[in-house]
């Protein structure tokens, strides 16, 4: 078995926006093993465990990763994660990575996809709310699927805000309020929020969000009255239900999972979309396994390799 660490270096985030492309491919068609992640709650933030099978990529494993909101401060990343991958003819352990960094993509790469596939037209104005990590992850996967023409990020923290611009400047990025970043054709909320943020009357005809923030119980960052009027596709509906976007709104009486218009896997394969030019559509982000195997299997060949013996 071995440790493997380093893996985002080299990664080309082209090839990692098309391996999870296939991913949802195959989630659309049924192809994955992949119970919805389990949450552990703790005092500063939780863990998810998060195994899958991928047959067409003959590979298996489980990721572990961690939320703690206030890691920041003490010098440590918000999201630190595991995965370790299995031997899927006999269940040994045969390689454990540092996935921090590839959640990261990973993520950033689920975004890009729904765009391309959700955007109502190749060139767009992006907004972006919030400017953390994921943040940057999304703008980077995006921009190869789309042309961004002008970027446009909130923070609550301006001066967070004014180095992400200064990160984009090829983007023509500037920083707006909150009202002003939602002028745009692609809109995406990074923030652990558990209040909304983004109000209904700011979302015109034709955009489309991908509502990244909200992956545990209680977070939301887009005002109920939103989803009413939008096509919402999930990346999972029974993750989605307990801990997306749609979480909150489901348990208050304000949403209901029928009104689900379908997963970003039947949009890759055809099966469903974007209903007109004029349609909302928002794509409802909790992260999958199987975009963590995915990913695994290309960042396998890269990175430091420390041995670790396995009796």
């Amino acid at each position: 078995m071995e440790y493997i660490t380093d893996t985002d270096q080299e990664l080309d985030i082209g090839l990692v926006n098309r391996a999870v492309e296939a991913a949802f491919a195959d989630h659309g068609r049924g192809e994955v093993q992949m119970p919805p992640k389990v949450y552990v709650i703790l005092p500063e933030g939780d863990f998810r465990t998060m195994p899958a099978y991928i047959p067409s990529l003959s590979i298996a494993g489980v990721k572990i990763v961690n939320v703690h909101p206030k890691n920041p401060e003490k010098g440590l990343p918000t999201v630190m994660a595991l995965t370790i991958i299995l031997d899927i003819n006999t269940g040994c352990p045969a390689a454990i990575l540092n996935a921090t960094r590839l959640t990261d993509m990973r993520t950033g790469s689920a975004g890009a996809v729904a765009a391309k596939y959700l955007s109502p037209k190749p060139e767009v104005v992006l907004g972006v709310v919030g400017t953390g990590r994921q943040a940057e992850a999304q703008v980077m996967a995006t921009a190869r699927e789309l042309k961004v023409r002008q970027l446009k990020v909130w923070s609550r923290n301006p001066a967070h805000a004014e180095r992400f611009a200064e990160r984009f400047r090829e983007y023509d990025c500037t920083v707006e309020s909150l009202e002003r970043v939602c002028d745009c054709d692609v809109l995406v909320t990074t923030t652990p929020s558990r209040i909304p943020l983004i109000r209904n009357e700011w979302v015109h005809e034709g955009m489309h969000i991908n509502a990244i923030g909200a992956d545990a119980p209680g977070k939301q960052e887009l005002d109920p009255a939103i989803l009413k009027r939008a096509q919402v596709f999930v990346d999972d509906p029974a993750q989605a239900v307990h801990s997306g976007e749609i979480n909150v709104p489901i348990r208050n009486g304000l949403y209901c999972e029928q009104d689900i218009s379908g997963t970003i896997g039947e949009v890759v394969i055809g099966k469903k979309k974007r209903r007109d030019r004029n349609a909302v559509t928002i794509f409802d982000s909790t992260g999958l396994a199987i975009q963590d195997l995915a990913i695994a299997a290309i960042a396998l060949q890269h990175g430091k390799r420390i041995d670790l013996p396995f009796q």
